[in-house]
């Protein structure tokens, strides 16, 4: 992973530069900044996210699928859908957070 990311700066910062001999002609040269980069680093990291989401138990990954829809579930529905109290769900919400954080920063 650390290595891929090393590549792709290193192939972004070589796109970057470039040669001519009048700067006339620099202002044909389409900026094609970090924006190309940052979606690749972006893309990269929601796949690990996702990984990191299914090494988590499956009712945890049921609980934050609720959470995280448009609109969220409320916690009477996440409640009724998973059969957990609705006053364990926050304290679940944590501990689950927190793995996933373990998790990623492990990745």
């Amino acid at each position: 992973m650390t290595a891929r990311r090393e590549c792709l700066r290193h192939v972004a910062a070589r796109k970057r530069v470039v040669l001519v001999h009048d700067d006339d002609d620099l202002h044909d040269v389409v900026a094609h900044g970090p924006a190309v980069d940052e979606r690749l680093l972006a893309d990269e990291r929601a796949q690990e996210v996702r990984e990191a989401l299914s090494d988590l138990p499956g009712q945890w990954q049921q609980m934050l699928q609720l959470l995280m829809a448009d609109p969220p579930a409320s916690y009477a529905e996440i409640s009724d859908q998973l059969g957990l109290p609705i006053g364990s769900i926050g304290p679940t919400r944590g501990r689950c957070l927190e793995r996933l954080r373990v998790l990623l920063e492990a990745s």
